[in-house]
């Protein structure tokens, strides 16, 4: 299998590159939903009690295998997270019986257990792993790619994968797609950062934005379809800085990855 280095860049909205093209394009994108799901609220589930700050919208419809992996107890959430105190949703999923497993550099102990489901490391995950020799030195280093913690958990299957990493999701997401970890993957559920391009995404305005959609359209060629989109109002109304395109500088994306039957 060949290693791929980058993502297949679509090609451009308009004949000319223009921000306006682009960021309507990206836009009409992430808000149209090109599955239905019909039960999207844990509520359902016994031991759920009030809701979320966010709706982290998962697709419990009998024909994807999450709820049934629920029911057996067998489901499996990663959720990457910087200091975040709203983790009802975390709660929830262990309460129902998933096996929750919690990312946040900054919590205080390498590993604490809460309860029989949910489990708090101290690492983060990133789009990179860190060089062995700044590894070495400062005796463990705790970030860490996706696939690398999946090899060490000895996990091959997340059925739910949220993030909430604060713009570092479109880097995150770039190397999930050309490591084929996405692929180990049932559900994701993104919280986008659109008011700036994210860590290490460079080139001017247009160029973002295309390598944003870019990224989106690889996910649909791994068969993940986009089921639910939460605009954040309560967040500042920006577009790369800008207040433009009635844009939220923020979004919730849910996708089912339709190959997990």
């Amino acid at each position: 299998q060949t290693v791929r280095w980058h993502i297949e860049l679509q090609p451009w909205a308009s004949p000319t590159p223009s921000l306006n093209y682009e960021a309507s394009r990206f836009l009409k994108y992430i808000s149209t939903s090109q599955i239905s799901c019909e039960h999207m609220s844990l509520n359902s589930l016994k031991g759920y009690s009030e809701t979320t700050k966010k709706p982290w919208s998962v697709c419990l419809d009998e024909k994807f295998s999450l709820i049934h992996r629920i029911r057996s107890k067998k489901c499996r959430l990663y959720s990457l997270g910087l200091g975040n105190d709203d983790n009802q949703f975390e709660l929830s999923m262990a309460n129902s019986g998933c096996e929750v497993h919690r990312f946040d550099p900054s919590i205080k102990s390498a590993h604490i257990q809460q309860g029989r489901h949910l489990w708090h490391h101290r690492l983060s995950i990133d789009w990179r792993d860190p060089n062995p020799a700044i590894a070495a030195h400062k005796l463990h280093s705790n970030t860490k790619k996706l696939g690398t913690v999946l090899n060490e958990f000895g996990h091959q299957k997340i059925d739910v994968l949220k993030a909430d990493v604060e713009s570092a999701e479109w880097k995150i997401l770039e190397n999930l797609i050309l490591e084929d970890v996405v692929e180990q993957i049932g559900q994701l559920v993104f919280e986008v950062h659109i008011h700036w391009p994210g860590f290490e995404v460079s080139g001017n305005d247009s160029t973002v934005v295309r390598y944003w959609y870019s990224l989106l359209r690889e996910l649909e060629l791994k068969d993940f379809r986009l089921f639910h989109t939460y605009k954040d109002l309560s967040k500042p109304q920006m577009f790369l800085k800008k207040e433009a395109f009635n844009a939220s500088s923020c979004y919730t994306l849910s996708w089912v990855n339709t190959r997990w039957k």
